[in-house]
């Protein structure tokens, strides 16, 4: 039991430590690859993978209308949150985006109440709130600023709608969860994303200057394939295998640190003393939301204060 349990912290670990620096990565990925020739060989080389997997272990069994639903997962995730994400990197730094990342839990309480009618408790709302604030600080605390959609608020706001488009693709996934494992539906889920980028992969093909990729942005490419997508699906799907979702989410809030350590030493990106504490709030109101301690202290204190 003991060792199953380091295994699944290892797990944990791993996957954040891998998808907290697939924003570095595709940031210096973006330095030679067009945008979604770049999402398209990711998810294209993902897919080759779990389908050696699937011939190995023998192709998963879904109905027709489960296909359906999978391929609105796809078209969320990886689809359009890989895309809102990718380009928004283009114009906003990576610790930044991570940290925006880092409310997808918040996204899908609001939504699940919302479209789900899941009750949300006190603790939980003021969260989600603290949280926007938070954002709003890290944003505007951007040197450079400006309410113009060019520039660094363009790119945070695409962002926004990668967090959207995550919370939405969980929603749906909900069901399907309930009935076949997280492996079989992630691989699936990879499948059907790269091919919903071969038209925009097959647009932008005659335009690639394949001489101009660079070793860096090659190897970052692997490393968003190997890593970020594969080794970090199976690390937590594994984690999903032996604790609940909700513990296990609790540990994708410690992406944006990782993602800001990796900015900092191969990018040169920092985040302003104004960001930190925005990032500082953001993560406040995502622990709010998510660990009973401080929702049990929070809703204490609004007790006393009624």
């Amino acid at each position: 039991m003991e060792q199953n349990k380091i295994r699944t912290y290892l797990a944990l670990n791993g996957a954040v430590i891998f998808w907290g620096l697939s924003f570095v990565a595709t940031k210096m990925a973006l330095e030679s690859f067009p945008t979604f020739t770049l999402v398209f060989a990711r998810f294209m080389l993902a897919s080759c993978f779990f389908l050696t997997l699937m011939l190995y272990k023998g192709f998963p069994s879904f109905t027709r209308k489960e296909h359906g639903k999978l391929l609105l997962i796809a078209l969320f995730e990886p689809g359009l949150y890989f895309i809102f994400e990718t380009l928004g990197l283009q114009y906003t730094t990576a610790p930044k985006a991570s940290l925006i990342i880092a409310t997808v839990p918040l996204a899908v309480t609001a939504l699940a109440a919302g479209f789900l009618g899941e009750r949300t408790n006190t603790a939980t709302i003021a969260g989600i709130a603290l949280s926007l604030a938070g954002i709003a600080v890290l944003i505007a605390g951007d040197p450079q600023f400006s309410w113009s959609l060019k520039g660094s608020l363009s790119g945070d706001l695409l962002i926004f709608g990668a967090v959207i488009s995550a919370a939405f693709y969980m929603i749906c996934a909900r069901e399907l969860g309930q009935k076949h494992s997280a492996t079989d539906i992630t691989g699936l889920q990879i499948i059907y994303g790269a091919l919903l980028f071969v038209p925009a992969f097959l647009w932008e093909l005659p335009e690639i200057k394949w001489s101009a990729i660079t070793v860096r942005s090659a190897g970052s490419l692997i490393y968003l394939t190997l890593f970020a997508t594969v080794a970090g699906f199976i690390c937590y799907n594994y984690a999903l295998t032996q604790i609940s979702a909700s513990r296990a989410s609790i540990f994708i809030n410690a992406i944006p640190v990782v993602t800001a350590v990796g900015a900092a030493v191969m990018l040169g990106e920092r985040l302003t003393l104004i960001q930190i504490c925005g990032g500082a709030v953001v993560l406040s109101g995502v622990c709010l939301a998510n660990f009973p301690g401080f929702r049990e202290t929070a809703e204490k204190h609004l007790e006393v204060r009624t």
